[in-house]
C-alpha cells in the first residue's frame, strides 16, 4: 500500500499541510478529537496537573535548571530543556532520569550535530508555576531559594548540588597549593543565593564580581564542599 502523500510533513516544511492546517482551524475542526480524548483515558495524555512533590529530587533539579536550564511557553504546551557537554554521560543520565521520575514522563535526549552538546527536555503543560521557575530569559530577574528547600538543610545541599553541577567547576594546582570551588552565573541574585547558603553551612565564600562567580579558596573547604555536595559523582 502507497504511503500518504503528506507521510513525515508539517505545516511548518509544506505549504499545502499548511494550507489544510489554516483551513481546519477556520472550520474550527478538530482532527485529532477523538485520539486525544482515548489517549486521555488509557493515561498517555494528562487531564490533571497534579504539584510535584517536595524533595531532595525536585531541590536538585530546580537548581540544575535554574544554573542551566530554560523553560519555553508554547501556546498549547511548555517545554524544560537542559543542554548537557555530550562528553558527560553522568549528567545526561542523571538529569533524564531525575524529569521521568518527578513528572511522570520520559524526556527526549537529542545530541547537537554540530556541538558537543545534547539537549535533554520534554514538553507538558504548566511546568513553570509547578516547578517554580520563571520561563525565558532570567538574567535581570530576582530569583529566590523556595522557602520548602531554604528550611531543610538536606534539600539546601541537593539544591546547590543541582546549581554547581550545571554552572560549577573546581581547580587544584598542586605546586601552588591552590584549592578553588567556583560557582558562576550572570545573575546578581543567583550569587547572592549561593554566597549566603554556603554561609549557612558554615562555609567562607567570597563573590568576585568581575567574573560572575562565587568563589570558595580554603582547601580543607573546598574538598568539604566538594564531598557534601557529592559535585560531579554519578
Amino acid at each position: 500500500m502507497p504511503s500518504n502523500w503528506n507521510k513525515g510533513l508539517t505545516k511548518y516544511t509544506h505549504p499545502s499541510v499548511r494550507k489544510i492546517s489554516e483551513t481546519m482551524k477556520l472550520r474550527k475542526i478538530d482532527n485529532f478529537a477523538t485520539w486525544r480524548e482515548k489517549m486521555r483515558v488509557i493515561g498517555k495524555i494528562k487531564s490533571v496537573y497534579s504539584p510535584l512533590e517536595k524533595n531532595g529530587d525536585l531541590a536538585e533539579l530546580i537548581g540544575v535548571v535554574l544554573g542551566d536550564g530554560h523553560i519555553c511557553i508554547y501556546p498549547r504546551s511548555e517545554e524544560l530543556r537542559l543542554i548537557s557537554n555530550s562528553n558527560n554521560p553522568g549528567f545526561i543520565q542523571r538529569y533524564s532520569q531525575f524529569i521521568e521520575k518527578i513528572f511522570k514522563k520520559q524526556p527526549y535526549i537529542i545530541p547537537s550535530r554540530f556541538t558537543n552538546s545534547t539537549k535533554i527536555g520534554f514538553y507538558e503543560k504548566f511546568i513553570s508555576n509547578r516547578i517554580g521557575i520563571p520561563s525565558g530569559a532570567r538574567k535581570n530577574l530576582e530569583i529566590s531559594v523556595p522557602k520548602w528547600i531554604f528550611k531543610n538543610k538536606q534539600y539546601i545541599i541537593r539544591y546547590l548540588r543541582g546549581l554547581y553541577e550545571a554552572e560549577g567547576s573546581h581547580c587544584i594546582h598542586l605546586p601552588t597549593s591552590t584549592y578553588k570551588l567556583f560557582f558562576s552565573n550572570r545573575n546578581q541574585s543567583m550569587l547572592d543565593n549561593v554566597f549566603m547558603l554556603l554561609l549557612n553551612l558554615g562555609f567562607h565564600p567570597h563573590i568576585s564580581k568581575n567574573h560572575y562567580s562565587v568563589q570558595l579558596s580554603r582547601k580543607e573547604e573546598v574538598l568539604r564542599a566538594i564531598e557534601l555536595i557529592e559535585f560531579r559523582k554519578y
